[in-house]
């Protein structure tokens, strides 16, 4: 029954009669041999080196069996005296059949990891099931777990790229986070270029190339500080989402740590970029630690990042020659296939890579190209595209210092990096496709104006405890229910409220309703 339906419910039940057995055959063989040489030891390993060559069977049978290879990995682990370089030839022979059989990459990785198999030869594994086939996707993806443990980035090894001892075990990709040297990704560029060639159509070398144009994720460290004394507030910008209620955040106040309490800026979130306290202490001590304007009543501090530390690598001369000659064979690439998706998108990743300001047009250009011979995905395309648009519009802002953000008539399907908007006053998002104003958007706690007007809004949920909004223009949306405004209720300073065209309007008493509701609002249009 095992071999023809191998099933883990039955492997389950097997394995507890194994382990009955392999507790009988110790103690049978010590009672009945107890002057000769007949080990516990030998006992077990002829009964599980029995039980390996059953599951060969079960694997001829149905090669992607789970329950097949995950038994054999729990037998492979009770073995007193595993043959690993056996196992290692079962795998190679499964995969030379079916190299997309992901059940055996499995075990094959635990056989590795067990057996202590040197990185660069697993690299080497990669290079040839890669060589005999460019569509091989779970070897790209393989090789992208070895070559940070074979080259890393990090100054750390001795050199640029170091290579593990061969006689310890490979560290786990999975607790690995250093990206490539630069050196060996250069080489990368290359292989992966003759893949893509080969068969543009592939989508296995397209997905590895955008690995390697991947970035490594920002240092955590504060980005932004901003203090009101009027609200008695004390907002944190980090560069990465942290649960500041247990990191041991505090404030230092004439070099004493000062105890508050944080709270993220929404319900939602445990782990948040953005953090915010209200200390009770005496305010005018703390603005003499940042820079103080005359006449005003808050405070802030900003790292000035820029937009190689923001949203891509910082790029030496020999990758950006690299990257450009990269860009120019895709482009020569693109005319001879004219409507392949992954060259267009690789175009794009390109671009975004060398210069993201100076390629917008042509980026916004590729993007609707995109959208017409993929329309399956254009929804995909679309939040990518406003991703970028909403990039490039920080940028922008980062450079003329400015606290107005403005993305109206920018076709934007989403919104994203609002942890980068902490400082913004006034934000413009008319006439996009906007759905929503996600959680994040709390993120937006020195906003006071917002401009929301024709979209499809028809969820709020990111209007909350905002302390300086003032005024809200909603016009033209799909605001349907009276409880859609509710969390505009936590806003203490909103003043004006423009509802016109939405559903919620034909509400019966709806004006009423709104003013019960709203009792700040003294400019409400409907």
């Amino acid at each position: 029954l095992k071999i023809r339906s191998p099933s883990l419910f039955l492997f389950s039940c097997w394995r507890e009669i194994l382990l009955h057995l392999e507790t009988v055959r110790a103690s049978n063989s010590y009672m009945s041999y107890p002057f000769l040489c007949i080990s516990e030891e030998d006992d077990v390993q002829k009964m599980y080196e029995a039980e390996l060559l059953f599951l060969e069977s079960c694997l001829k049978v149905n090669p992607k069996s789970y329950g097949s290879w995950h038994h054999r990995g729990w037998v492979s682990a009770r073995l007193p005296r595993p043959d690993w370089a056996r196992e290692l030839g079962l795998c190679d022979r499964c995969l030379s059949l079916d190299d997309r059989n992901f059940h055996c990459w499995d075990y094959r990785r635990m056989v590795v990891k067990m057996s202590g198999v040197p990185v660069d030869q697993e690299l080497q594994f990669t290079d040839r099931l890669i060589g005999s086939n460019f569509s091989n996707y779970s070897s790209w993806h393989y090789r992208s777990t070895l070559l940070p443990l074979l080259h890393p980035e990090s100054p750390d090894p001795p050199s640029p790229c170091h290579q593990h001892s061969h006689s310890s075990p490979p560290p786990s990709p999975q607790t690995h986070s250093h990206r490539v040297c630069e050196e060996q990704l250069l080489k990368e560029y290359e292989l992966v270029q003759n893949a893509f060639f080969t068969d543009p159509n592939d989508q296995s070398a397209w997905f590895y190339y955008r690995w390697l144009l991947g970035r490594a994720e920002r240092e955590e460290m504060i980005s932004c500080v901003f203090v009101s004394r009027e609200e008695e507030r004390v907002a944190v910008a980090f560069s990465r989402p942290v649960n500041a209620s247990s990191s041991g955040l505090m404030l230092v106040l004439d070099g004493q740590p000062q105890r508050v309490e944080w709270r993220s800026v929404h319900p939602h979130f445990r782990h948040s970029p953005v953090w915010v306290s209200f200390p009770s202490w005496s305010w005018p001590h703390l603005i003499v630690l940042l820079p103080s304007f005359k006449g005003r009543s808050e405070s802030w501090c900003r790292d000035s990042a820029t937009d190689q530390e923001l949203f891509r690598s910082e790029l030496s001369v020999e990758k950006t020659s690299v990257l450009q000659s990269e860009l120019q064979s895709c482009n020569q690439l693109l005319e001879l296939e004219p409507q392949n998706k992954w060259c267009l998108l690789t175009i794009v990743l390109l671009m975004r890579a060398l210069d993201p300001l100076g390629y917008e047009r042509e980026t916004l250009s590729h993007f609707q190209t995109l959208k017409e011979v993929d329309s399956m995905r254009s929804a995909y395309y679309g939040d990518l595209c406003s991703k970028f648009m909403i990039e490039n519009t920080i940028l922008k802002m980062e450079y003329a210092e400015v606290r107005v953000f403005s993305l109206s008539d920018k076709n934007l399907t989403m919104l994203c990096h609002l942890d980068q908007l902490l400082l913004v006053t006034h934000i413009n998002l008319s006439c996009n496709q906007l759905l929503r104003l996600p959680p994040q958007f709390a993120m937006l706690q020195c906003l006071e104006v917002l401009e929301a007007d024709d979209n499809a809004i028809e969820n709020l949920d990111g209007l909350y405890y905002l302390p300086k909004l003032q005024e809200v223009s909603l016009k033209n949306n799909q605001i349907s229910k009276l409880s859609d405004l509710q969390l505009l209720t936590s806003c203490p300073k909103l003043t004006c409220l423009d509802l016109r065209g939405n559903p919620v309007t034909q509400i019966a008493n709806i004006q009423s309703e709104l003013t019960e509701l709203l009792p700040s609002v003294t400019d409400l249009l409907i």
